[in-house]
């Protein structure tokens, strides 16, 4: 395959890349170090952690359309910590794969064609995983990459779950449901079969609770439901996006308020949600600190559509076996937690405060009917292990 024994990851959001360093050992990817660049602050800063010590360190260069010069200097601030010659492989999360990828692919000018293609159905996400996949083409034309599709984990969802109450004809253009976060998704569901294999063989709803936020619905290990459909606006209130809503305030804001489809796109993907609703901030750490009584109703909205559309999962299951809490949120907020478990009691589901305090891996008492668990997920270790999985049958 080749003589380089370092694999790097590019997970990117709409705002931030999250990179990964993987060594590969006996045919497996260990993580050894792991960065952080946020294009929302200035200067930029390169956030590198490599095993207990960490680095933070200012870029020279700023973010442009093409981000060449950006992957150019952080590969020279990886250099100095790692042997950038024996890096083989770059694997890259992309959020949208439509209907045409079902799993990771190896990269060429053609797939990255068909990626580019499906722009229009993540315009918030798509444009920085296509900078990132070109400029390190730019920089290295003969490094190999990969792709690793979040909507790739629910191609098991029937076409019924899928489909929109929609003419036909739309459904058949692509416009339907697709869901998201599936990287985050398959780690857990592999996590859940390591950790509790009779769990991962039942009913369970996976709670990605993060700034971007979304549930999941697992049988046996696969994906039967997202609160996402066809775009990252779908399902539960995150950060600054509005979860689901009514279209006809989209026709009203449109119509008689006037507004145009650039204003509205910006309120639906930044201003609203947490932010919208509270007024004071998208970070639910500054929301529970708040007193004022917007910040509270903030958080209780949050909570409110989480615990619906866990009734929503528990119907298309037929019933509920487990909940997983996961992501920035669902991993280390207790307070989040109890609420939505607290609207859950219907369900049997019954929480063990002490557990939930301490974060533990287990929050529901002995005696609950269902489990809640929380793991903590790695889209990194997907995009890694999918990629050595590529170069693995070549």
């Amino acid at each position: 395959m080749t003589n380089g024994n370092l694999l790097l990851t590019f997970n990117a959001g709409s705002s931030t890349v999250k990179i990964g360093v993987f060594e590969i050992r006996a045919g497996k990817a260990d993580r050894i170090g792991k960065g952080l660049i946020d294009f929302r602050r200035r200067p930029l800063t390169f956030h590198l952690t490599e095993g207990p010590a960490a680095f933070d360190r200012s870029l020279q260069t700023d973010a442009d359309e093409q981000l060449h010069e950006v992957v150019d200097e952080t590969f020279g601030i990886l250099g100095e910590h790692f042997d950038m010659s024996a890096v083989y492989a770059v694997g890259h999360r992309v959020v949208h794969g439509g209907d045409l990828f079902t799993g990771p692919v190896r990269l060429d000018e053609d797939r990255i064609r068909d990626i580019d293609g499906l722009t229009v159905l993540a315009p918030l996400h798509q444009p920085q995983a296509l900078r990132l996949i070109r400029a390190v083409k730019h920089l290295r034309p003969t490094l190999a990459q990969t792709a690793s599709f979040d909507t790739a984990f629910h191609a098991t969802q029937s076409d019924l779950v899928r489909r929109l109450a929609l003419p036909r004809a739309l459904h058949d253009q692509g416009i339907k449901r697709y869901g998201f976060h599936g990287l985050s998704y398959a780690f857990i569901a592999a996590e859940m079969r390591r950790r509790a294999p009779k769990a991962a063989a039942g009913k369970v709803v996976v709670a990605h609770l993060g700034s971007g936020a979304s549930l999941c619905a697992l049988d046996r290990g696969e994906s039967r439901d997202c609160s996402m459909g066809f775009s990252t606006l779908d399902g539960i209130p995150m950060a600054t996006r509005c979860g689901n809503l009514d279209p006809g305030v989209l026709l009203h804001l449109l119509g008689p308020k006037g507004g145009t489809l650039e204003e509205l796109e910006d309120m639906l993907y930044h201003k609203s949600g947490l932010l919208g609703v509270s007024g004071i901030s998208a970070d639910t750490r500054d929301l529970l600190k708040s007193q004022r009584s917007e910040a509270r109703e903030a958080i209780a909205l949050f909570c409110l559509r989480i615990g619906g559309e866990v009734g929503r999962m528990a119907a298309t299951l037929g019933g509920l076996d487990s909940i997983v809490f996961t992501a920035g949120v669902g991993e280390h907020q207790p307070e989040i937690r109890a609420d939505i478990c607290d609207r859950l009691h219907w369900l049997g589901l019954e929480i063990d405060r002490h557990a939930n305090a301490a974060n533990a891996p287990i929050i529901s008492t002995s005696s609950s009917s269902a489990t809640a668990f929380v793991i903590p997920t790695d889209e990194e270790q997907i995009i890694a292990d999918e990629a050595l999985s590529i170069f693995a049958g070549e």
